[in-house]
């Protein structure tokens, strides 16, 4: 008779080494230009921008972004102390957070309630929230929660995978699982692939941009990116849907704290 699986919990499954903390470079380089041009270039004599990279993972999203933002400064922050050490090489400050609170580079705040992150009120000008949303069991709170480190007018920047992606649609008709979407923390079944990364929720372009507006955000606009997970011959294709983001495989959405 097999062996069960010990059964785990999210926090286990994070800290394991072998679940995937990076996604594809271009849905990164695509981020950082959409929001170097929100914050303009880092001028000599003013205070640089702060970007929080809030789930930087390995850090590599945040390392593609540096480049692209170069002057401003980037604060990577992860749950999992295995993803912040192999994100400490790549950037120049990395915080470990997980909506709770604690000491953050000089952003810290002894008077932040004991849940939060560790940031002060209204101390970043921009926050990366990269491929994260579709891992929370409660993306309102965490929206709330990164209203509150944005400074009026900040800019948030989040991807996540499309639920409606072009394939989506078609695996739906054939009565397939969608990519992206899971029913296990322990195998793939009933969709294409074979790594499970522990999403939890998937949206639509039209879904994403509703929640976002609710929870206090104007949302400026949305724009898609492919996925690097997207067999070689159908790439082109995958690109091509990236005109119209409610096809994409990756939605890229930029919004202002109001």
């Amino acid at each position: 008779m097999p062996t069960r699986a010990k059964p785990r919990g999210l926090r286990d499954f994070y800290e394991d080494p072998a679940v995937p903390v990076a996604s594809g470079d271009e849905r990164s380089l695509r981020q950082a230009r959409v929001l170097a041009k929100a914050l303009g270039p880092a001028r000599a004599g003013q205070t640089p921008a702060t970007v929080l990279d809030v789930g930087c993972g390995d850090g590599s999203a945040a390392a593609v972004a540096a480049r692209v933002l170069a002057g401003h400064r980037i604060v990577g922050v992860d749950w999992s102390h295995d993803a912040l050490r192999r994100a400490a090489p790549r950037l120049s400050s990395v915080v470990r957070g997980e909506f709770t609170n604690g000491d953050a580079a000089g952003l810290a705040d002894s008077r932040l309630p004991p849940s939060g992150l560790p940031f002060r009120t209204a101390c970043a000008d921009a926050v990366l929230f990269s491929e994260v949303i579709e891992h929370l069991g409660d993306p309102d709170s965490a929206l709330e929660e990164l209203r509150r480190v944005l400074r009026p007018g900040g800019h948030l920047m989040l991807s996540t995978p499309n639920l409606a992606a072009w394939y989506n649609r078609g695996l739906l008709l054939a009565g397939v699982q969608p990519v992206f979407s899971e029913v296990s923390l322990r195998a793939i079944h009933g969709r294409p692939g074979s790594e499970v990364v522990g999403h939890l929720r998937l949206y639509t372009a039209r879904a994403l941009r509703e929640f976002v507006a609710a929870s206090g955000f104007e949302v400026v606009g949305i724009t898609g990116a492919p996925f690097h997970g997207v067999p070689r011959p159908l790439r082109a294709l995958d690109r091509a849907a990236c005109y119209r983001p409610s096809l994409s495989s990756i939605l890229l959405l930029h919004a202002k704290r109001v």
